[in-house]
């Protein structure tokens, strides 16, 4: 009897990036994709709040001081008769700028010192971190607000502020990278085809850094939005009537028996946007861990 053999088709796992997979892996993290969602629509309410709220951040209604929410205004009115939920949306692009922008100032000054610091080694390396470490060891609050006494009360100089303060974790970041990857085989092979330091800190070393990176930067938003929220709090930060969470906290505070909501709604909101914050930070981490690849 013939034994007719049938071929074995093998199932073969289509290739994919460590940024395909990373991908991958944040999506199947419920957690961070529900953070990442619920950032999404915050920012899209607050680039439209125009459309979504027909009250500005500004507008006073003095025969509706101190009033509970209500189909008029869902979240109550303050003390000066204006729409708390206007103002909590228009306030979230308060927020989100600081996060964004700080985050941005923080990349353009610690990517460079980091991977210089990294790259050169010796005694620009020691002089660089030596710096750092003098950064580092003055309190983050107190150096921002002198800072803020120098350079200014105004929104943009307090973006300013927060990031050249938070930009010395992102260097010490990227100079570990730098030193644990220069020694590496396409490093060696770089430097034998002739590519400069420069060349190769850019090409080659910062792009393989860049998770990292983006986790840290990830963390570090709802840090950066918190401290303009403490600023506000304290009266230091956003000048009125410009809105933020952190002044309409300290509004709701001095009221807190009487009209409890008023402190609720900001700080519900500030709670949630960093916690959607952390989360989309911890599913980054894990998703671009290249141990968890498959």
């Amino acid at each position: 009897m013939a034994i007719v053999s049938k071929a074995q088709t093998v199932p073969v796992r289509p290739h994919h990036s460590l940024w395909g997979d990373a991908f991958i892996r944040l999506r199947r993290n419920y957690f961070a994709m529900g953070g990442l969602a619920f950032i999404l629509i915050l920012a899209l309410m607050a680039i439209f709040a125009p459309l979504i709220t027909p009250y500005t951040f500004a507008e006073q209604h003095l025969d509706q001081i101190l009033e509970s929410p209500s189909w008029q205004h869902p979240m109550g009115t303050d003390q000066l008769g204006r729409d708390t939920f206007a103002r909590l949306l228009y306030g979230a692009r308060t927020s989100l700028m600081v996060g964004i922008f700080t985050q941005f100032i923080v990349l353009c000054i610690g990517l460079p010192i980091g991977a210089i610091s990294g790259y050169a080694g010796g005694r620009t390396d020691n002089y660089i971190m030596r710096f750092v470490d003098v950064m580092y060891a003055f309190p983050d609050i107190l150096l921002i607000i002198l800072l803020r006494s120098v350079l200014g009360g105004s929104i943009y100089m307090i973006f300013l502020a927060i990031g050249l303060v938070a930009w010395v974790n992102i260097a010490r970041l990227v100079r570990g990278q730098i030193m644990s990857l220069k020694s590496r085989d396409f490093v060696s092979a770089a430097k034998t085809m002739g590519g400069t330091g420069n060349y190769i800190t850019w090409r080659h070393l910062l792009p393989n850094s860049l998770g990292p990176v983006i986790v840290s930067v990830t963390f570090n938003i709802p840090r950066a939005i918190f401290t303009e929220a403490a600023l506000s709090y304290i009266g230091i930060g956003v000048k009125p009537p410009t809105p933020s969470w952190g002044a309409m906290i300290q509004d709701g505070f001095n009221l807190i028996f009487s009209k409890p909501y008023m402190l609720l709604f900001p700080a519900i909101a500030l709670a949630l946007l960093m916690l959607a914050f952390t989360f989309l930070g911890d599913g980054l981490r894990d998703a671009l861990d290249p141990r968890l690849r498959h």
